[in-house]
C-alpha cells in the first residue's frame, strides 16, 4: 500500500522498543515506516505525509500518539488507521477495535473501510476522545514518563492518591446547555469511553455532533474519586453533586493556573474554549 504511512511512537529505548519495531515493520511491509523520537514529530510527522499525498495515515502507538497524528492530518484528506501500542488505548477501543490483536488492526487498515467520526477542538487543537480540566489533567501533569512505563495505568491511580489531599480549584462554567456555573473538575468526551473500558458519557456517540460534559461540582478530590466510581458503576447519573449535559461549545475558565488534558497529554491551563466538528475525521474501521 505505497498510499500508506505508518507512524510508530517506540515509547522507549530499549529492547522492548527495538522487538516492536521489529513486529510492526515485518507486519507493516508495503507501506511506508516513521518513528518519532519526541514529542510533537507524530504531528510533524503525519503533516508532512498528507503534504506529500498520503491518503492514509496509520498512528502506532496510543492516545497520545494518536492525538498528534490526528492534529497533523485534520483538515485534510487523509483517513485515519490504527495500531494500538499504548498504555491506554481508549479511542480504538471505543471504535471496537481488537486492541490486543495486531494483525487484525493491520487487515482493517488494508480492507479500508471507513467511518466518519466528529473532531472535537480545545483552544483550536483537536482531541479525539477527551479532554480533563483540573484532577486528571493534574494526575497527567505530574506522571512522568518513567514512571508511566514502569507501572502502567496504576501510574495514574498513585498520582491521583498523591494529590487527593489537595484543595480543588474552581472553575467557573459557561455554555447554553449547562445549569451549573462552578465546579472543581471538569471532563469532556467525544465518545462514551473515560481512562479504559469505562462508559462515564452514557449518552455519547462519536458521531453526533455533540460533546458529552461531566461537571463535578464543589466537592474535594476525595470525594470527586468517589463520585467516578458512582459514575462508572451506575447505568445513569443521579448524583446531585454530577451534572451531565451535552453541548456544541463550552467554556470553562479559572482565577488559578489549573492545567488541561487532552487525550492524556498536557494542552496548557485555562482558560479553555471547547468546540465540535461533526463527523470531520475519517478513521479505518470495522
Amino acid at each position: 500500500m505505497n498510499d500508506t504511512v505508518v507512524i510508530l511512537n517506540p515509547a522507549a529505548r530499549s529492547k522492548r522498543a527495538e522487538r516492536l519495531r521489529t513486529r510492526i515493520e515485518e507486519l507493516t511491509q508495503t507501506a511506508v515506516l516513521c518513528t518519532t523520537s519526541g514529542i510533537g514529530d507524530a504531528e510533524r510527522l503525519a503533516r508532512h505525509a498528507v503534504q506529500e499525498g498520503y491518503s492514509r495515515v496509520v498512528a502506532a502507538g496510543g492516545d497520545g500518539t494518536i492525538n498528534e497524528v490526528v492534529n497533523g492530518i485534520a483538515e485534510s484528506d487523509a483517513t485515519l488507521g490504527l495500531l494500538p501500542l499504548g498504555t491506554m488505548n481508549v479511542f480504538a477501543s471505543e471504535l471496537g477495535l481488537p486492541t490486543h490483536d495486531l494483525e487484525r488492526c493491520w487487515q482493517i487498515v488494508e480492507t479500508g473501510k471507513t467511518r466518519e467520526v466528529d473532531l472535537a477542538t480545545a483552544n483550536r487543537k483537536y482531541f479525539i476522545q477527551l479532554a480533563g480540566v483540573g484532577l486528571d489533567a493534574q494526575v497527567v501533569k505530574e506522571t512522568s514518563g518513567d514512571f508511566k512505563r514502569n507501572f502502567g495505568p496504576l501510574s495514574y491511580v498513585i498520582s491521583a492518591a498523591q494529590i487527593a489531599a489537595r484543595v480543588p480549584p474552581r472553575l467557573r462554567i459557561e455554555s447554553e446547555d449547562a445549569v451549573t456555573e462552578e465546579g472543581s473538575f471538569v471532563l469532556v468526551g467525544n465518545g462514551r469511553l473515560y481512562g479504559g473500558p469505562f462508559p462515564f458519557f452514557k449518552k455519547a456517540l462519536i458521531d453526533d455532533g455533540l460533546l458529552d460534559v461531566l461537571v463535578f461540582k464543589r466537592l474535594n478530590y476525595l470525594e470527586i474519586i468517589r463520585y467516578l466510581q458512582d459514575v462508572i458503576f451506575h447505568s445513569e447519573i443521579t448524583s446531585p453533586e454530577v451534572e451531565y449535559f451535552q453541548t456544541k461549545a463550552l467554556r470553562v475558565t479559572s482565577e488559578a493556573e489549573v492545567p488541561v488534558e487532552l487525550d492524556g497529554e498536557l494542552l496548557g491551563n485555562c482558560p479553555v474554549e471547547f468546540t465540535v466538528r461533526d463527523r470531520a475525521l475519517r478513521v479505518l474501521a470495522e
